[in-house]
């Protein structure tokens, strides 16, 4: 199996090129379907957060058209999207998968959201049965390095995230959010997240609205907001001071005309929008009109920036843990292909062992169950020591060029037939 990836992040590609490939929710399992359905792919997941689109595959020998697949797909010409792509195969893939769980590629180093995105993405796939052997392995072990990651260094001591930053951002444009009415729309996590630092650092009034009415009303219960239908955005916008959109719309939720609405019903009082949501539900042409200040995800970069030196020594080793684990797997998934000729050389020896007890056994009398112990002991300790060196040298040299002529060497010093003992 090939590990491959493409995609694009908040550092290789602008916004506008990002929410032409972002994937809504509902979307997802089509998406995947789609994928897995490519001539070379074995096995896929496409990950899509605010800041990231990317498909992650396990393919056959030849290398998959990933590329042609984002063409086809989302219906954007090679020349958006090409200048903007990395790709990764093999080791790197699985390094940047790494990464990517311990949110060492986030744009706010140490954010945590971004492992319970991946978790997400993964659980989409594998309910389709996408996932199955190579990224089920790629996977898991990514999710324990993340733990090992934050268990182990204080990259997420900050508690940080696109939310927190946001939050600050709107602190620096009004001082303080005492008494300022904060207006939630979309009920998803990030939405929570967000609610609970604004009420953290004292906003006012909030209400939330969603197109989910009974989500809108859940979240609200839980932090003691206000509701507000869905369909009445552009009514009740003007009670608020600051906007926070994270919906999953494909198109903007205010645009020029809305935003003349919303000043008029504001008698130009200043209003902030924060849009943390991909493709975006605030369209820039808002950021034009005096008094409407827009800040998309793009924007908070400069803010999150400001965070990152504390944690980069803490990056710093969050990275050698990661350049460990990433030799520790790709030396497993080498050995993989030995895994047969081992189990084969165990089986054969195990069944000679058998024979030559039950050829002597009548030899040797009644015995007791201690003397019969001692055999079994004896001869699986012999077993297990001639053993020992041809299985040793068939795991170590999984990733050396040697492999396959010492895999052969060894089948036919055994009398093995594609790793099973000849009949």
């Amino acid at each position: 199996m090939k590990f491959q990836i493409i995609g694009v992040n908040h550092n290789s590609a602008p916004l506008g090129v990002r929410e032409r490939l972002a994937v809504p929710e509902a979307q997802l399992p089509d998406a995947v379907q789609h994928l897995v359905k490519q001539p070379g792919v074995e096995e896929g997941m496409v990950l899509s957060t605010c800041n990231r689109v990317e498909v992650i595959t396990s393919c056959n020998e030849a290398p998959a058209d990933l590329r042609g697949y984002l063409r086809s797909y989302f219906g954007v010409s090679p020349d958006t999207i090409a200048p903007h792509l990395y790709e990764y195969q093999e080791r790197e893939a699985v390094r940047h998968v790494f990464r990517v769980a311990s949110s060492l590629d986030s744009m706010v180093v140490g954010e945590p959201q971004i492992l319970g995105q991946v978790k997400e993405a993964y659980s989409v796939a594998r309910s389709l049965g996408a996932i199955n052997s190579a990224l089920e392995a790629l996977l898991s072990r990514a999710f324990a390095v993340a733990k090992k990651v934050r268990n182990e260094t204080a990259i997420g001591s900050s508690s940080v995230s696109i939310a927190s930053v946001a939050v600050q951002l709107a602190e620096k444009i009004f001082g303080s959010l005492e008494g300022k009415t904060v207006y939630l729309i979309g009920a998803g996590k990030m939405a929570e997240l967000a609610a609970r630092h604004l009420i953290s650092h004292g906003a006012g009034k909030m209400i939330i609205s969603n197109r989910t009415r009974e989500r809108a009303e859940n979240l609200a219960q839980a932090f003691g907001a206000q509701t507000a239908p869905f369909e009445s955005l552009h009514e009740t916008a003007a009670q608020a001071d600051i906007i926070l959109t994270s919906t999953g719309a494909a198109e903007p939720l205010f645009r020029r005309e809305h935003g003349e609405r919303l000043l008029k019903g504001r008698r130009n009082r200043p209003v902030f929008f924060i849009d943390i949501a991909v493709p975006r539900n605030v369209h820039p042409e808002v950021n034009k009109l005096d008094n409407l200040f827009v800040y998309d995800v793009d924007d908070l970069q400069s803010v999150a920036s400001s965070n990152s030196a504390e944690r980069k020594k803490e990056a710093e080793r969050a990275e050698s843990i990661i350049e460990v684990e990433v030799e520790r797997f790709t030396q497993r998934i080498k050995s993989l292909h030995m895994v047969p000729t081992i189990l084969s050389l165990q089986e054969y020896c195990e069944t000679i062992r058998q024979a030559e007890i039950d050829r002597i056994r009548g030899r040797l009398g009644t015995i007791t169950p201690e003397q019969e112990s001692a055999i079994e002991a004896m001869t699986r300790g012999i077993i297990n020591k001639l053993l020992h060196t041809p299985i040793t040298t068939l795991k170590s040299s999984a990733g050396e060029p040697e492999a396959a002529t010492i895999q052969e060497m060894v089948r036919k010093l055994f009398n093995l037939n594609n790793g099973k003992p000849k009949s």
